[in-house]
């Protein structure tokens, strides 16, 4: 979990830790962790439960995938040399974050409503970009490793350089 308030830098944090082992690869380390990323971002918070795990319909029983599950599924039918991060960029909520334990513990598995189980495979990586740990259970914060983002230590130099980048890219 990248932990902080926005602007700290979780994002860029992610994205260059991405772009680092991609390079590292194409340098030609053999290190089995070295591999490029492809990197799937959503807000949990943004769709229902039924949207992010899965829901059957009530009137006709059809089980329909939810964002989760259709990325995992992606992510397995993937077999080239690259990792899958999937970055839950979002508020903690007690709700869906506790359903993602099963996901968290060493079993890596999702269960679904419908009864499915999904074996995440290794070069899958669930990454969560949150605010603060304030409604996460002590069972959630346990499963994960966190890295603490201060905007103290960021400060005000690389908004302005990011900005420049922007303006320059629009002329």
């Amino acid at each position: 979990m990248l932990v902080g308030t926005t602007g700290t830098g979780k994002t860029t944090c992610s994205k260059i830790l991405g772009r680092a082992l991609k390079d590292l690869h194409d340098d030609g380390s053999k290190d089995p962790m070295h591999k490029p990323v492809n990197i799937a971002t959503l807000n949990p918070k943004s769709v229902t439960m039924g949207q992010l795990y899965g829901e059957s319909n009530i009137m006709t029983g059809e089980w329909k995938e939810g964002l989760i599950s259709d990325l995992v599924k992606k992510a397995l039918e993937k077999t080239g040399d690259q990792k899958e991060w999937i970055i839950f960029d979002g508020p903690v909520d007690a709700l869906w974050i506790e359903n993602m334990n099963t996901v968290l513990d060493d079993n890596k598995t999702l269960c679904l409503m419908n009864g499915k189980r999904i074996k995440l495979p290794p070069t899958l990586t669930m990454m969560f970009e949150v605010n603060d740990l304030a409604v996460a259970s002590p069972a959630t914060v346990s499963r994960c490793g966190m890295v603490y983002l201060e905007p103290v230590h960021l400060g005000w130099q690389p908004l302005i350089t990011h900005w420049k980048l922007i303006m320059l890219e629009r002329e």
